[in-house]
Formats: structure tokens, sequence, C-alpha cells
């Protein structure tokens, strides 16, 4: 199994926790980012987020750099476990992560994370693939 299938796996293993702002643990909690990371740690990959994050407020051009800081690489399209960064709202960013037919994400308004297949209801800003595991 590559890296981008242990990542979807490992979403989709997080489908049902809670929804917490800021929120890095599966029991307590997971936002997008928290979400992101976590999927990411249980496949392998360790990825701290660079200081000054913060998805609301923050300009497309000023994600896509912290995002290629982290070590993620744009992509073209999406395939599973890649990250989908999308505009939820005026200066609202959201991660998603593409799992087979759909994405997994932290969904604010349903208070968990949650698996939605099909298209995505978003403007899709870019899709990110995770740095590699070392020994993939």
């Amino acid at each position: 199994m590559g890296t981008g299938e242990r990542i979807a796996a490992e979403a989709l293993a997080l489908v049902g926790a809670p929804f917490r702002l800021r929120g890095r643990c599966a029991a307590t909690g997971l936002d997008c980012v928290g979400l992101a990371l976590l999927a990411a740690q249980r496949a392998g990959i360790r990825i701290d987020p660079p200081p000054g994050y913060a998805l609301r407020g923050m300009a497309d051009g000023r994600a896509t750099e912290l995002l290629t800081r982290s070590g993620f690489r744009p992509v073209l399209s999406a395939s599973p476990g890649d990250l989908i960064l999308v505009r939820t709202g005026a200066l609202q960013l959201h991660l998603m992560i593409r799992a087979g037919r759909g994405v997994v994400h932290a969904h604010a308004g349903l208070r968990r994370v949650v698996l939605m297949p099909g298209a995505i209801g978003w403007p899709v800003l870019g899709c990110w693939r995770f740095p590699p595991i070392e020994s993939d």
C-alpha cells in the first residue's frame, strides 16, 4: 500500500471523531488541520504546521506558502490521500482528504469528521500531496 492509500485509510478510520476547532486528538476533537496531521501521523508521516497558520482570514497565497513550507507539493488533481484546499466562504479556507470516491473532512456544522461522497460543493483552490514516507 502506497503513502496516499495509507493516509486515505487513516482518514477513513477517523470518520465519526468529534469536531473541535484547533483539535488535534481523535478522542477530544479534530479540525481540518488536525485531521490531516493525525491521518499523516498514523500513516507514518510527521508534519508540523508552520507557526502562524489560520485558515480563517488567510489569503490563498499564504495558505499555499504554508503548505509548501510544510513539505507538500501541488498536484493537478487529487488521488487518494491527497489534501484538497477549498474555499467554504469569504476568507474561509478548509482542508479535505481524498478517499476513494469522496473526501474526508472535519465538518463544523455536523460537529464530527465525515465522509462526503460525490462532488465537492465548494470552489477547489488546489490539491496537495503529502511528503512520502522514507521507505516509499
